[in-house]
Formats: structure tokens, sequence, C-alpha cells
């Protein structure tokens, strides 16, 4: 957080102010500090070194079109796009050493630019009305909260704590060379690669200079020992919705620099199922970071921003780490010797919340008895539902998402049923219903992404080039969006300047189909809840 200039100003004024031992610091800048997770470190930091804080958000935030509590217009006191705050931090003489954290005082200041600057020249410390705020660990956020609304989050389940096998997505260092659309162009670079001197591969392939994670030569010696073999080409789910290739060894600072072994290799093994999300995110509009794969995962996958993490739900016995978890005497009777990769602690909650067994594969009956599919249907559902993620939202900018247990086993068997269709929805082995086609012929090259709205003589078109469209696109599809990215028009510009095979146009349609019928559910787990 030390990137932002108005950061580096804080801080350097709290290090002579703690310095001096005494004094006041007082400034006017953008809010974001107040709530962001990345600024967390310094919150507690100035909790530790002044007794007093006085925090006056002025809002005004258009990005996140802010209105006033009533619903009125609400504008900045600046022309710029970020909201802002006064900060007020207060370090007192002779007060010794500090033996607890600051009293943190907030108020709100809504409306007009010309009723902000009134109420600023006319008003006072004494005069506004403040609100006492405890920020507290793991947040330290300057901004009120509901605290039953925590207490009820905090007594759910970390995802950490429910899969304690997880980690990053691979890190490649070199997406364009290492990540392919097709089998085929990835093999005839990997086939060439190694034979090239480092200047020559530099050139060819566009790679720039070497880094301290990952260079040419080291690269060249890992495919080289590999083979290379064709039978390390492996599918690797790149964006939402969007499989794409690569070549995987597992070797560090190889053909990859990051491969995470330790967990992709689960994926590898055997069919396995996994949760990608993210600990924190930075965007305005709200939590949306979440996706399921069965594939390996590379770092932003789900997040344009914030690198994102996998959960698998099976391990197989292949390198499974010592602190394995259901090491069961009798070998494991399951598809490739598998055990789920599910916490013990967590697998004894559930069973406590439904009165039901636990089977160690699969699914149960969902009458007496349930599985760890059942359990990754029913997180699935729950994290699509529209109300935990706007009833938590501020908790889920903070950490990786909390997972609270089922209220019954009526509601646990229904969110199971809804998220075992999220889910094969999202890995497209459930079909949607066709609601747009590709009506026109052409030479079916993506030159453009340009979406029409629909009108009373047309439906919404996702135009592709000056004669060709994705014809019965709603609006609502459209504009849906997983981790920051917005689905449908992401997929189509990240494949510009290429022709669209047929089989591309048939996934996209797909995909479509898919986030239409997401939409539609995520309504029905609303209602459940």
């Amino acid at each position: 957080w030390l990137n932002d200039d108005y950061v580096k100003f804080i801080r350097f004024a709290q290090w002579r102010i703690a310095r001096t031992g005494h004094g006041v610091l007082a400034f006017i800048t953008n809010n974001g500090y107040l709530d962001n997770p990345t600024f967390r470190g310094m919150r507690q930091s100035l909790l530790q070194t002044f007794d007093e804080i006085f925090i006056l958000d002025l809002h005004g935030n258009s990005k996140k079109q802010e209105r006033t509590p009533d619903g009125g217009k609400d504008e900045n006191v600046f022309d710029i796009m970020q909201g802002v705050a006064i900060g007020i931090f207060v370090k007192r003489e002779g007060e010794g050493e500090k033996t607890r954290q600051a009293v943190v005082h907030h108020a709100h200041l809504w409306g007009s630019r010309a009723h902000k600057y009134h109420t600023l020249e006319e008003g006072s410390i004494d005069t506004t009305a403040w609100s006492t705020l405890t920020p507290s660990s793991p947040f330290y956020l300057f901004v009120p909260q509901d605290s039953s609304e925590l207490e009820e989050y905090q007594r759910g389940w970390k995802v950490t704590d429910i899969f304690p096998i997880n980690s990053l997505g691979i890190a490649t260092a070199r997406d364009a060379f290492a990540v392919h659309f097709d089998k085929e162009s990835l093999w005839k670079t990997i086939s060439r690669f190694p034979s090239l001197s480092a200047d020559e591969a530099r050139h060819e392939f566009d790679l720039g200079t070497d880094s301290l994670d990952w260079n040419i030569g080291q690269a060249q010696q890992d495919l080289r020992a590999s083979g290379p073999t064709k039978q390390l080409i492996t599918g690797i789910l790149y964006r939402p919705f969007d499989e794409r290739y690569t070549y995987y060894t597992g070797h560090s600072r190889g053909f990859h620099c990051r491969p995470r072994k330790d967990v992709m290799q689960h994926f590898l093994a055997g069919h396995n199922l996994g949760i990608c999300t993210t600990r924190s995110i930075e965007i305005e509009r709200g939590w949306e970071h979440v996706f399921c794969t069965r594939d390996i995962i590379q770092l932003h996958t789900v997040s344009v921003k914030e690198v994102n993490s996998l959960f698998p739900l099976y391990l197989y016995p292949n390198g499974v780490p010592k602190a394995c978890l259901f090491e069961l005497d009798e070998p494991s009777r399951a598809p490739g010797g598998r055990r789920p990769n599910l916490s013990p602690a967590f697998v004894a909650a559930m069973e406590g919340a439904l009165g039901w067994q636990f089977m160690a594969d699969g699914t149960g009956d969902l009458q007496i008895t349930f599985g760890p599919e059942d359990i990754f249907h029913y997180m699935y559902a729950v994290f699509h539902a529209p109300s935990y993620r706007s009833r938590f939202a501020e908790f889920l900018k903070a950490d990786f998402p909390r997972l609270p247990l089922p209220k019954s086993p009526e509601q646990f068997r229904a969110l199971c049923i809804l998220g075992e269709e999220l889910t094969g929805l999202h890995l497209l082995e459930r079909a949607a219903a066709a609601i747009t086609s590709f009506p026109h012929t052409g030479s079916d090259l993506i030159e453009e992404v340009r979406y029409t709205p629909p009108t009373d003589s047309a439906p919404g078109r996702v135009h592709v080039n000056n004669t060709q469209y994705f014809d019965g696109m709603p609006p609502e599809v459209w504009a849906f969006r997983i981790g920051g990215y917005q689905v449908c028009e992401k997929w189509l510009k990240d494949r510009k300047g290429r022709t669209l095979s047929w089989d591309e146009q048939v996934h996209y349609q797909q995909v479509v189909g898919a986030l239409a019928e997401t939409i539609r559910l995520m309504g029905e787990i609303d209602t459940v809840i």
C-alpha cells in the first residue's frame, strides 16, 4: 500500500509524530483506506500510534454511484471520481506508553457539493454528530458495521479451514507463450522452443528479458528433460468458461515459474472438482469472485486484479502431503484411491448440524447421508446467493469467504440440488437452453466486440464484425460478471483477430445459456435461504 502517495505522507507524518511524542495529523484524501482490505495493516498501525481519531467521510464516489441515505444525489467535493474523507489523528503529550488502541470517532456527510461546503465551513469537531467505532481484528475497519452481522459471519467456516490443502493458481511468467487456445498451436511451440538458441527463442516468441523466477535457459532445460511429450499437455481454466491448454511439468522455475504442484497434481491425477476464489477484493462493485473447475487454474482465473486460490475437493495418493486428512488404516476404495480434502472438524460440525452420516466419497442420499460433493454443491449455492453477497459485502472484501452451516436438513437438501445444477452449468456438463443464434454466414473473424441493446424491433446483439453477430443476447446476461470479468464480452475480446470455429460458436452460445440459467438459479437460491 506504500505505492499510494497519500499513504506515504500519512506514514511519514505518523512516524514524525511518534518520534516527537505528541501532535495532530489532519488531512483530506481519498477514503479508500477506511475499509479497503489492502490497508488493514495501516489502520492497525494508526490505532496503535494515536490516542484519538476522527474520520469525517465525505463520500462522493461516482464509481460506486453513491446516493444519500434517502436516495438523493451525492456529489464529490472535488472534481474526481474517488470518494474522499477528512481524517484528524491526535496523539496527546504526556500520555505515556500506549496500552490501548485509539478511540475512533466517525461521521458521514452526504449530499450536494454546496451542502458539504456549507456544513464544513459552519461546523467543527464539537458540533459534528460523531459515532464511536471499535475497530477489531482482522479488518480494523474505519467505517461503521453491524456487529450482529459480523458475529453471524464469523460463525461460518472459512474456506481455508474447510479445505486444508490449497494454493494460489499457477504463474507462467509468460502467458502468451505458455498458454494456447488449442493443442496444435501449443505443441508447435513446445516442439520448436528447446532447439533454439536463447536469443532466437527470445526474438521468435517475444519473451522479453529474463527474470529471477523465469529464464529461457531453465525453461528449455525443463522441456528437454520431459521429452517433450504430448502427454504433458493439459487443459487449464484460464478465465471463466475459457479452457485453454498448457504444458505442465510441475517443476518450479522451469517452463512455468510457479506450477503449484502440491495442489495442481490432484487435478492431473484423476477426476476432481475444485472451487476458485480470492482472499480479498479491491473492486467497488462487490464480491462475485467464485467459480468451479475440473482443471488446473491460472493466477487470475476468476479475478482481474486479485490473485486467486484453488481448493481441490479430492486428494489423490500420489504425492499427497504428510498432513493429509482422513488417513485411514484401510486403503480408500474410492476412484484412484482419492480422499476428501475436508477437515475432520468441519465434517463433524456438518454432521452435527444435519444429524446425518458423512460418506467419504461422492454424494449421499440426502436423507440420512451426505458426501463431499454434496458439501461442494451446498457451498457453491450459498456463495452464489445475492443475499449472502450483499449481507456480508464488507467482510467478503477483506478475507476468504466463510460458509455458514445449514439451518436444517431441508435447507441443505434444497441448496445441494440447486448447487449441483449450477455447478453442472458452469462446467458446461449440463446443457442450458439455447437463447442466442449466429444467423449470418461470413468470415467469422472477430474484428470488433460491440453490444447493441434490444429494441422494439430487434433483440440484443453482440457484433463481432460488420456483418456477423450473436442474436438474442439479454442485457442482464451481457452484463453478468464473474470476478470482475464481464464474461460474454471478455471471452470474445480475448479472441479478437481470430476466426471463430464452429465449435467456438457453439461454445459461446452454451455460455450465454448457462449464464441466463445462473441468474435464474441465483434467485431460487435466495428464496431457499
